[in-house]
């Protein structure tokens, strides 16, 4: 619920009460992407003001099952390749939102890596390329491991029940250090993944704090709910009548480091006192 309640943040900040001059209907697929068109398909049929998807997965299935309802997604990751919107910066299209995915991040995240695990070689990525905003982030990664001369090997997870073998996969391999992809499914089963870092003592980065805060090692990338309570704007203005393909896809501009010296210690690491100075929060 933490990015549910971040966008109800976002309208209360707007004058808007759930259950008073708004209501949400909710539908959840809890990371199995072939559940998302019935799912659309059911919400579509309620014929709503706007649809909140939240990110690209359940954009795409939305945008199959209507070309008229608003759909706002506060995730909006790869919208033009997939045929979402025709731009950012002008959608011309009932998809608009925040898109939280920023060029070069997977090569920064590779940079990072390197730093909490000094020497290392062979990078692991754990990869949902169901997900539509997975591709990119492994061909990023993959070319940022080619040109700085690393061994970057990755295990895919399709779905919840196919994530302790991607992850057993990858330990075998014995990586040095693991990049946990930005993707619905594998945000929602972050948890999981923390105990799996745990047991198999396997450092890793990922983009969002969420993954820190439940566990993790060290995440750099967006604040994905900060994107969700900006997702309200967007809501706000259909509301009053501003058509989506008219309101630009907006990219945040700030992205934080966060590191989690509680699992460092866990996993018998020292975290630099210079990474340590960089960090936007540490927790302990």
């Amino acid at each position: 619920m933490t990015f549910v309640d971040a966008f109800l943040k976002g309208m209360h900040e707007l004058g808007y009460v759930e259950g008073d001059n708004f209501d949400i209907v909710y539908r959840y697929a809890d990371g199995y992407i072939e559940r998302l068109p019935p799912l659309a398909d059911e919400v579509v049929r309620l014929h709503p003001k706007v649809i909140l998807a939240p990110a690209s997965g359940p954009a795409v299935a939305a945008k199959k099952a209507t070309s008229t309802i608003p759909i706002v997604t506060p995730a909006l990751g790869d919208a033009v390749h997939l045929g979402l919107i025709a731009s950012e910066a002008r959608p011309a299209s009932n998809v608009t939102g925040i898109s939280p995915y920023v060029a070069g991040l997977p090569a920064k995240q590779i940079e990072l890596a390197r730093e909490v695990i000094p020497g290392a070689a062979k990078i692991g990525a754990l990869t949902n390329l169901d997900d539509p905003k997975a591709p990119p982030q492994w061909q990023e990664l993959k070319i940022a491991g080619q040109e700085l001369g690393l061994n970057v090997v990755g295990a895919d997870a399709g779905s919840p029940d196919t994530l302790e073998a991607a992850f057993q996969a990858l330990a075998s391999q014995r990586i040095d250090v693991m990049i946990v992809l930005q993707t619905s499914m594998l945000l929602t089963e972050r948890r999981r993944i923390a105990a799996l870092t745990a047991v198999a003592k396997i450092p890793a980065v990922y983009g969002y704090r969420e993954h820190v805060d439940d566990g993790g090692l060290v995440s750099y990338g967006v604040d994905l709910r900060e994107c969700f309570r900006r997702g309200a704007y967007y809501v706000d203005k259909i509301i009053k009548g501003a058509a989506p393909g008219d309101l630009p896809v907006e990219f945040p501009t700030k992205l934080e480091l966060v590191v989690n010296l509680k699992a460092a210690k866990a996993l018998g690491l020292t975290i630099s006192p210079q990474l340590l100075a960089r960090a936007d929060e540490v927790i302990e």
